[in-house]
This record gives structure tokens, sequence and C-alpha cells, in this order.
């Protein structure tokens, strides 16, 4: 049982900008800690070791890096070649000083068939792993080419038998397949290593396209991620509450705002499981005030743009009444609606460009509503 807050994570997969973006706005976020995804740190100009000072300093922990993908081969002399490859990825690991690595389950031609054999190459990693101080979270994909059901892969990891080795469960990669997550109950105490939540809509396409564009934050879509939680946290993991979501959309907005957006998807997930299941010690955090209408719409605008809307607001009947003191924040108003022109800040990816930026809302407890955000 959870006995206190638990720790929230985020994939840097989930974010747009420079790895420096991605971390930056998950600490903004109030996040705890990171996934890196290895194009990410590929990318950077940092180090490892840079990587894991910059989280540092702003609080965060690296939780997992990920992904190592098609790690076992009916091939020894591949399956030998990807042992080397290993533990190029564990000396990257003890530099970032992140102690878990995913690996996926092979979609490769030559990946393994038999459980046995593979639970046999599955051991042999984690038996380097753990000679470097780290663990392997084994991860069903839910096109992996043997291995694509949850319950799959923890039967490969219960025959290997390591203590160095447990799976991963995504939400998405059990869901998406129609999954049971009441058989997490059946996985021995500990071996889930990691978590990883994402929703999704109810799609009629290919599963790997549709994991690869239209995952979205818990709350967003049609999974019961309240139900997958509790049935994981029913079987004791007591790991991070991570999100993983792959999204077009989210790949291209404000990291800092798709961060935010984040959060307040993992504490609505919560507080669904927190008022569902109260046993699983979740901490209840008190109701949202009624909220009583809207205030204002905040567009951020530019020397461009920001002209061009006022103009078409005075078209519409909106009369420009009132300017902020030392900022270049118009207010406009007809009647009781409220538009904000902000162009206070500097957006060159998006020269000539209005956005909504900000929604105001009217509550019966401002200071309440805050402290929920």
């Amino acid at each position: 049982m959870t006995t206190q807050p638990p720790r929230r994570g985020i994939a840097t997969v989930c974010l747009s900008g420079t790895l420096e973006d991605k971390v930056a706005a998950a600490a903004s976020a109030g996040f705890d800690g990171i996934e890196v995804f290895e194009p990410d740190l590929l990318a950077s100009p940092w180090s490892p070791a840079e990587l894991r000072s910059r989280c540092a300093d702003l609080g965060l922990t690296v939780d997992l890096c990920q992904p190592f993908r098609d790690l076992d081969s009916a091939d020894p002399h591949r399956f030998a070649a990807n042992l080397r490859r290993l533990e190029h990825k564990l000396a990257v690991m003890e530099r970032v000083g992140a102690p878990t690595l995913l690996v996926c389950s092979s979609v490769a031609p030559d990946a393994v068939a038999d459980l046995d054999r593979l639970a046999e190459q599955l051991a042999a990693a984690a038996d380097r792993a753990a000679a470097h101080g780290l663990r392997i979270a084994y991860e069903a994909l839910a096109w992996g080419r043997h291995v694509s059901t949850w319950d799959r892969s923890w039967e490969a990891v219960r025959r290997a038998a390591h203590p160095a080795l447990g799976i991963c469960l995504d939400s998405f990669h059990v869901l998406s397949r129609g999954g049971d997550p009441a058989g997490f109950a059946d996985v021995a105490p500990g071996k889930i290593f990691f978590l990883q939540l994402a929703d999704a809509p109810h799609l009629e396409m290919d599963v790997l396209q549709w994991s690869r564009h239209h995952r979205l934050f818990p709350g967003q879509g049609a999974f019961d991620l309240p139900g997958f939680l509790a049935h994981v946290l029913d079987a004791g993991y007591d790991g991070p509450l991570s999100l993983e979501v792959f999204n077009d959309v989210f790949r291209q907005a404000d990291p800092a705002r798709t961060a935010v957006d984040a959060m307040r998807s993992l504490l609505w997930l919560e507080d669904r499981v927190a008022a569902q299941r109260p046993d699983l010690g979740l901490p209840e955090r008190p109701a949202a005030p009624p909220l009583t209408g809207h205030s204002f719409v905040e567009l951020a605008v530019d020397g461009v743009s920001g002209p061009q809307v006022g103009d078409v607001l005075g078209r519409l009947g909106f009369a420009h009444t009132g300017q902020h003191r030392s900022k270049p924040v118009q207010l406009w108003e007809r009647g009781s609606a409220r538009i904000l022109l902000n162009a206070s800040v500097v957006r060159p990816a998006a020269a000539g460009v209005a956005e909504v930026a900000a929604l105001g809302l009217e509550s019966t407890d401002p200071t309440r509503s805050a402290v929920r955000m």
C-alpha cells in the first residue's frame, strides 16, 4: 500500500524542444523524475554526466533509460553482438545515473520464440546489468514478434528468475490489446520494476501507428486508466507514476505548457483512484471548489498579429478598455466578454501568429482553486 504521495515522472519523448527544454519543463511542472529517450540524449550537446548534473540541480532524478531494442536473437553470434551493445548502454546509464534500463520485446525476424531460451537470454543480460549495479525492466510491445502481451513478458521474466530482471507495464501496450490488468496480482512481489502511463482514443488502425502518433495523457482518451493503476498498486508497485506519450501535437507544442498539462493529468488520475480505492493509500486532496463562469481569454500575440487581432476585435464591437502599466498587455471588452492581448512573450517560431495562451475562470474560492493547480 502506498503511504505517501507517489513519485511522478515523465518521459522526454512526451515533450518538444531540446533536451534542455524538456528537462526544464519537467522540473517547472513539478515532476520528480524523467525517463530519458535515447534519441534525445544522442541529439543533445550534453554528455551523460552533464544530464545527470543538470537534473540534480533541478531536483529531478533520471529514473529510466529507454529503449533498448531487439536484445534476444535465435542467432548466437547476433545475440553476442547484442550483449556487447548492451554493455555500452549500461556504461552510459552509469554516467547518467539511471538505475533501470527498459528492454523492449523484439520485433526482429530472428527474435526468440521459445520462452525458455528467451528467459536464458534475458538472464544473461540481467547478469551484465547487475554487474554495473543496474537492473532491466522487460516490456512487451503490443506489436512484438513473439512477445506482445504483458503476461507473456512476465512468464519469460518469471522463468529467468533473476533479481535484476523485472517487467515494465505500459498501459497502452496492455489496454490496446485488451489485456486484463486484474492479472497483475499474479506477478511476484517486487517484480514490476517500472510503470508507464498513457491514454488513447479508441481507433481502428495499425497498433504501431496508433501508439506512435495518437497517445494521450490520462483522462484525455478512452482507456480505463484509474482501473489500470489501481490493479498495478494492488500488485504492490511503489515506483514512479511515469507518463510515456507519443503524440504528434504534443511534440510540436510549447514544452512548458505540455508538461503542466501532463502533471494535471496525473493529479486527475490520482484523484480518481483515491476516490474509488481509498484503501490504496493515495493522498486525497481537497475537492475542487465550484467554478462560476469564465473571466477572460488571453491571446499571445506579437507586433504583427496584435494589431490585426485588435482590428478584428474592434470590428466585432469590442473596445480597448485597459493597458497593463508595465507590460504590453491590452484588455478588450464587450459586455461581460473580456479578451487579453499579450505581446510580452517572444515567440520567434510563431511570428505573426496569435494563439490562445490562457483561459480565466471564476471560482467560489480562488485560493483553493490555485492550490489544486
